[in-house]
């Protein structure tokens, strides 16, 4: 893989990383809601599942969507169907007060297991496989999960710091409160290139 098809990657993963999408979103409410270190395994799980899933699919998973048409359709129905219900338990969160046992944020496993079910991930996979890895070599997959795993981590981490640092404004319940129902709406918003793309 060439220092220029490298470079163009690094930018690839950063913009589509720190953009606004699923897991981002529900970072930033976690943060606010459970603060950076609770939110740690989280983001943890953000990182390495999306790696995970990225090697997977270049591995030849993606094959499975040429050979069976309809599978597409299917993971993109459960997709908006799973993002719906998150959107529903984030809009509806009780606010917590510090200290407090109620609410627990996304464990390492839930977070990386969401991933297979995050259409922005599933967008960002297919395009650095498809068009970072032309040969489709395992050694050119490996280069592209590791680029992506040393710059998904940090840019998800900013969003969970905004979230911790948003949590200093939403110390009234009725903040916290509107606070995930805007953070339930945006995530509602973000399916709108998955439901009708341009």
């Amino acid at each position: 893989m060439t220092t220029d098809l490298i470079t163009a990657l690094a930018l690839f993963a950063f913009v589509s990383s720190v953009t606004p999408g699923p897991n981002n979103l529900m970072l930033m409410a976690s943060g606010a809601n459970f603060g950076f270190r609770r939110t740690l395994p989280h983001m943890l799980g953000v990182a390495l599942g999306f790696v995970v899933m990225l090697w997977l699919v270049g591995a030849g998973l993606a094959g499975l969507f040429e050979t069976v048409p309809g599978s597409h359709t299917a993971l993109k129905a459960v997709s908006v169907g799973y993002l719906l219900w998150l959107a529903w338990k984030i809009a509806n969160a009780a606010p917590t007060r510090p200290g407090a046992g109620g609410g627990r944020p996304m464990t390492f496993l839930q977070a990386a297991a969401f991933q297979w079910v995050n259409p922005k991930a599933w967008a960002m996979a297919l395009t650095a496989v498809t068009v970072y890895t032309p040969d489709r070599s395992l050694a050119a997959i490996a280069v592209v999960g590791l680029v992506f795993g040393a710059i998904n981590l940090p840019s998800v981490g900013s969003w969970t710091v905004l979230g911790q640092q948003m949590a200093r404004f939403l110390t009234a319940p009725a903040r916290l409160v509107l606070f995930n129902r805007a953070m339930a709406a945006l995530l509602v918003a973000s399916l709108y290139p998955v439901l009708w793309p341009g």
